[in-house]
């Protein structure tokens, strides 16, 4: 390896989001992966936990403590579950590292609104620094960022599926309603019963019906984009599929707006964001068709008879919405090209 090679390593390498980070990392031509972790599967070849990464790596897993790992790297992804993470990354960026943290400890501006959603924070001085990971919108402060949140799947699809309407100020904030299907993978790899097969199966169900913890994520951004407090209707629903979010999200228009004004103002917003890409007029996303790559997919409708205009976003949800994303993080963070090792075209059928 050159001496020119980014040493990275993951914390928390045997879940779904973990392996991806090692499937894409693995075609990073400057990175060198140079430590996993996972306390489960210590000891074993991270080959042999996850078959498909047989001849492309042999790493062992290993179960250490924080000052062993950074004596290992110089730049970490944290895939651990929240409350986690937040008793890791402090340890890491007080040792020098740069770091992308998967788990939501991070993401949320607000202490409280954080504790209200989900458990105590013990790492508050580290929230007005990190970075919300979503390139196509925070590019410039990614790039000069030591830690960095690595977004929330559901707010991924649905932040980019309305930043352009809410920035130039086309709809009414307060009337903005989600709806959005994932595959099972987002719920983990850990044993669940919600999520076997036989309960998944031939089967569609809405859950954590206005409780999912995404919901003040997408707020706190969406409110930014708006200048304005609002909340959003959100329910989250689970699709008989292994990967891919599909977000149909709705909203009143300010002012009436056919689809060439709106189609055009999502063309010239993202022009220069190689991973989103907007549908043609009158054709719209399925997931089927960015499954496996780093690619928003975003079609939008206006409907006249009521005013509303309908915004639909597909993402993979381990890939944009979780591991493909991080990459595209630490690819700005260490000065590199932003698509290295994203490129992969989706897999169809």
């Amino acid at each position: 390896m050159g001496e020119d090679m980014i040493k990275v390593g993951i914390i928390g390498v045997s879940g779904y989001t973990g392996v991806e980070l090692a499937r894409i990392l693995s075609n990073c031509p400057n990175v060198d992966l140079k430590v996993v972790t996972s306390r489960q599967y210590d000891g074993q070849p991270l080959s042999t936990v996850f078959p498909s990464l047989k001849n492309i790596t042999d790493i062992i897993c290993e179960n250490l403590s924080v000052s062993d790992l950074v004596k290992r790297a110089d730049f970490f992804f944290t895939a651990v579950p929240h409350k986690t993470a937040m008793a890791i990354v402090p340890d890491l960026l007080e040792a020098g590292k740069k770091v992308v943290d998967l788990s939501a400890d991070f993401r949320l501006n607000d202490a409280g609104t954080y504790e209200k959603w989900y458990q105590p924070h013990t790492a508050k001085k580290y929230l007005n620094e990190a970075v919300y990971g979503l390139p196509e919108i925070y590019r410039n402060s990614i790039k000069n960022a030591r830690l960095v949140a690595n977004p929330g799947c559901y707010p991924t699809s649905v932040i980019l599926g309305l930043a352009p309407l809410l920035k130039a100020g086309k709809i009414n904030p307060s009337t903005i309603v989600v709806d959005s299907k994932s595959g099972a993978s987002g719920a983990g790899r850990a044993a669940n019963t919600a999520t076997l097969f036989c309960e998944v199966s031939e089967g569609f169900k809405a859950y954590n019906v206005g409780v999912h913890r995404h919901t003040p994520e997408m707020e706190q951004e969406i409110n930014k984009l708006c200048g304005s407090e609002v909340n959003v209707s959100f329910t989250p629903h689970l699709l008989p599929m292994s990967r891919g979010i599909l977000s149909t999200i709705y909203a009143t228009l300010d002012q009436p707006a056919g689809d060439d004004e709106i189609h055009g103002l999502y063309s010239d917003f993202y022009k220069n964001d190689f991973f989103v890409r907007l549908n043609d007029i009158g054709f719209y996303p399925a997931t089927q068709f960015v499954r496996g790559s780093n690619f928003c997919d975003i079609g939008i409708k206006t409907d006249s008879r009521t005013n509303r205009v309908v915004v639909l976003s597909a993402i993979d949800n381990i890939v944009k919405g979780a591991a493909g994303q991080a990459v595209q993080n630490m690819n700005l963070m260490c000065g590199l090209n932003e698509t290295q090792g994203l490129e992969a075209i989706a897999l169809f059928p």
